[in-house]
């Protein structure tokens, strides 16, 4: 895999990214200052003298922050993680500020996990032996942890063949052995457990079962991962010495770049192809700045979802961040700014849960009896809505909207596009935990991930083009040749069909990204003077009284403890988020200081004009169009499977939140999905080592014969060249066609693709100019699958052998070589 120009490092001319009369390539705006309006409810005393515990009153001010357009980031591609923290590590939540008595508190669910009778999430101690020892307890419950079954063997190490046997007492033996080497490497993320460190605790009989799990965890990434000092040197360089091949890698967002690592380290030459000018993804964190004060602001993917098992925690722990949870009152304000009524508020949950309970056993029942059937879970809540009468009252049914808003934030999507049957299919698999953040942004894991790998920015990928030869894939004018290419684009970018795929993918493949869902999330992070709303919580929610609007601020996340500086993120989902990406970026802050001022001015609290403020545009931007996947009508969990096989005969590999059923719309199934298919890739490559010499000289002398032929071609026009039948003039007799791919860059070699196709359709396409309208017609109308040489059907073989005779005889009987 080669390349004319180098990697280069991500770099930023102005770290402040203060919005001037030259807009960056971030945003769709730049914006003057805010003219003059009139608040006669604001104060405004010095600095010095403001705080949440002074609420002394300030004449009306000018709002001269700089507002810009964020297009650079899905807004919440995750929904919180958490981490395997030492609480000493954490970082202690603010003590309570002097701040006026707020609304009573009220614990809030930030993500979906209602449904899971459906899907019957294991029970740990279930069949479990009387007489283990604590110890292997408490070790299963780590593999649990990380996603392993409690006694049984997952499909990966079933197809590893990590015992002789399926069943019986090595197996058992084996998940145990395996079980302690992980919880011994999780006890301690930050050094490389070797196998003889394995075997210390284990007896020697099982020496063998030591061996195969060890090796099976190393290949797969489940221990020695990360970036700290001791791991990250190791995994510079192939583990066993072997060079397994070149891969192309599309996409540095956290899939991309935690594949190359394990690549690497499993013998692989990596590319890395970035279509932006920095890695990350929909991992984004700006730094805002201004008049004294600073703070790091993730535009993207922000709070870790569950800590206990999650690898992101092992990077935290590797890298000595604190974590802070984010701590679950959320206090909710009505739209005059007067704080929910405990009583109400207490009711309106509890009968939103009853909804939901409902809902699941009527669905229960429909997959049961009906089968395939599935509506809106928008229309089943509603329904059963109007039935119990719930939330009559205009409070209620505010209420009720927030929560619904709520659940359109986890899934970044309206209600009525969210698939009644499977929306909630992953709840089994969630991560315990605490949700957490991380001081500074989570781009503390994209810049220690980036580090030392061959990333090319400002990238975008036109084309993959692939074989039984290898892969060919275009971007930016450049073209780069690799054995296999591993695709980690979002779905929006697939449904969008911005990358041209040579064969066109399979129709399963097609469909499943049709059906899937990518939604919409946005934020406003805006940082201000000093910190007026307090330190006692870290999230807190207003209610609308627009039922269409319901998603529009509906919730704030402080992060004044772990950003460095006085910020607030407020949230759009749902339609709301939609309708945000047409609104100019000063009317939509104009918005949010309505609200604030609203909720703290009667309180005599002056919310001051901001410092800077940033709205994200998910949907407009080029590399996402969106935030993350859901589970749409008529969709389910399977079509994150289809999104994630292979194709082309283990040439083409995909990944990213995506294709991970179990975690999807999560930062750590982005990871993870990475560390999937660095394996599969692994595997795929092995296998091919397998072959015999024989069998590999074999296909060689086949495709030098082969490229002597087309040294002669009947017809050639562009990249196109084709062999007719020796046997027959007729114009429906069989051709063989080749397309070259790569002739313009020698240095790179060429990739050649194959069709059998009549004599009457190479004239056609002889007769079309350009190869990009021959591409056309020969996929799109002709319905022509290319193949590489050991694909070509018999039929093909037949016609090459008929070639090598003619030519053979006319040259007097000389056979080409």
């Amino acid at each position: 895999m080669e390349a004319t120009d180098t990697p280069q490092d991500p770099s930023d001319s102005n770290p402040n990214d203060v919005i001037s009369d030259d807009s960056l390539p971030e945003t769709d705006a730049t914006l003057s200052p805010i003219p003059p309006e009139n608040h006669p409810n604001d104060s405004q005393p010095s600095p010095e003298s403001q705080s949440p515990g002074n609420p002394s009153t300030a004449p009306q001010t000018t709002l001269e922050a700089p507002i810009s357009d964020s297009l650079d980031e899905s807004s919440e591609p995750v929904p919180e993680e958490t981490v395997d923290e030492p609480a000493q590590n954490r970082v202690n939540p603010p003590e309570p500020g002097p701040t006026e008595p707020g609304p009573p508190a009220r614990k809030r669910r930030r993500r979906k996990k209602f449904f899971t009778e459906l899907n019957g999430n294991p029970s740990v101690a279930k069949g479990r032996r009387a007489d283990l020892a604590k110890e292997v307890d408490i070790e299963a419950l780590i593999a649990v942890s990380v996603g392993f079954p409690v006694d049984s063997l997952t499909e990966e190490e079933i197809e590893a063949n990590v015992v002789p046997t399926v069943g019986g007492s090595e197996q058992a033996n084996y998940i145990v052995v395996r079980n302690h080497i992980l919880a011994r490497w999780r006890s301690n993320v930050s050094v490389w457990l070797t196998r003889e460190h394995a075997l210390e605790s284990i007896r020697s009989e099982h020496k063998g079962l030591v061996d195969s799990a060890y090796r099976f965890l190393l290949e797969h990434g489940y221990i020695n991962f990360g970036v700290g000092p001791a791991i990250k040197e190791p995994k510079l360089r192939s583990f066993d010495g072997v060079e397994r091949g070149n891969v192309v890698i599309v996409g540095a967002g956290l899939a991309g770049l935690m594949a190359a690592r394990q690549l690497v380290f499993l013998g692989f030459k990596v590319v890395v192809l970035e279509g932006r000018a920095r890695p990350g993804g929909r991992v984004k964190t700006k730094k805002m700045m201004g008049d004294g004060a600073e703070a790091a602001a993730d535009l993207g993917g922000s709070v870790l979802t569950g800590i206990n098992g999650n690898p992101l925690g092992v990077l935290a722990r590797q890298l000595g961040l604190p974590l802070h949870k984010v701590r679950d009152i959320c206090p909710l304000y009505l739209p005059d700014g007067k704080a929910v009524d405990s009583e109400i508020d207490s009711r309106v949950e509890v009968s939103f849960n009853k909804l939901l309970d409902r809902v699941c056993k009527l669905r229960q029942t429909m997959i049961e009896e009906v089968k395939s059937v599935d509506v809106a879970l928008g229309t089943a809540l509603e329904a059963f809505r109007r039935v119990y009468g719930v939330a009559k009252d205009p409070q209620e049914r505010m209420l009720l909207d927030w929560h619904l808003a709520n659940l359109e934030y986890a899934n970044a999507s309206l209600m009525s596009n969210l698939s009644m049957a499977y929306w909630d299919q992953d709840d089994p698999y969630e991560m315990g935990g605490d949700h957490c953040f991380i001081p500074g942004g989570n781009e503390t894991f994209i810049r220690a991930l980036a580090e030392d790998l061959p990333i090319f920015y400002e990238r975008t990928v036109e084309s993959i083009r692939y074989g039984t030869d290898g892969v060919l894939v275009y971007a930016g004018g450049q073209e780069f040749r690799g054995d296999m290419v591993l695709c980690t684009v979002p779905l929006g970018v697939l449904k969008k069909g911005s990358i041209e795929f040579v064969p066109e993918l399979p129709q399963r493949k097609r469909d499943a990204i049709q059906r899937l869902g990518f939604g919409l999330l946005n934020k406003v992070a805006i940082l201000f003077p000093y910190n007026f709303w307090g330190g006692d919580i870290d999230t807190f929610g207003h209610l609308s009284e627009d039922p269409s609007m319901r998603g529009e601020f509906f919730l704030f996340y402080s992060y004044s403890s772990v950003s460095g500086g006085p910020l607030l993120v407020a949230l759009v989902a749902g339609d709301a988020a939609i309708r945000f990406e047409l609104m100019s970026p000063v009317e939509s802050v104009r918005r949010v200081l309505d609200i604030l001022r609203a909720i703290f001015n009667p309180k005599g609290i002056a919310v001051p004009d901001p410092i800077q403020a940033v709205c994200t545009r998910w949907g407009k931007d080029n590399f996402a169009y969106g935030s993350y996947s859901y589970v749409a009508v008529g969709s389910s969990g399977d079509d994150y499977d289809l999104l994630a096989e292979s194709v082309g005969d283990g040439r083409v590999f995909f990944a990213g939140e995506a294709t991970n059923k179990q975690y999807p719309a999560t930062m750590h199934g982005a990871f993870l999905s990475g560390m999937r298919e660095a394996a599969n890739i692994f595997r795929v490559a092995r296998r091919r080592s397998l072959s015999s010499a024989d069998k590999l000289n074999d296909v060689t002398e086949e495709v030098d014969d082969l490229n002597k032929l087309f040294d002669a071609p009947d017809s050639t026009f562009g990249s196109f060249s084709v062999l007719f039948d020796p046997g027959s003039n007729d114009i429906e007799a069989k051709s063989l066609l080749r397309v070259k791919f790569g002739v313009d860059k020698v240095e790179l070699g060429c990739l050649c693709l194959y069709a059998l196709i009549s004599r009457k359709r190479a004239m056609e396409l002889g007769g079309i100019d350009g190869d990009g309208n021959r591409m056309k017609v020969l996929n799109q109308e002709s319905g022509v699958c290319l193949v590489g040489r050991k694909g070509l059907s018999d039929a093909a073989k037949s016609l090459v052998t008929c070639i090598k005779l003619a030519r053979s005889n006319q040259s007097g009987g000389n056979q080409v070589q």
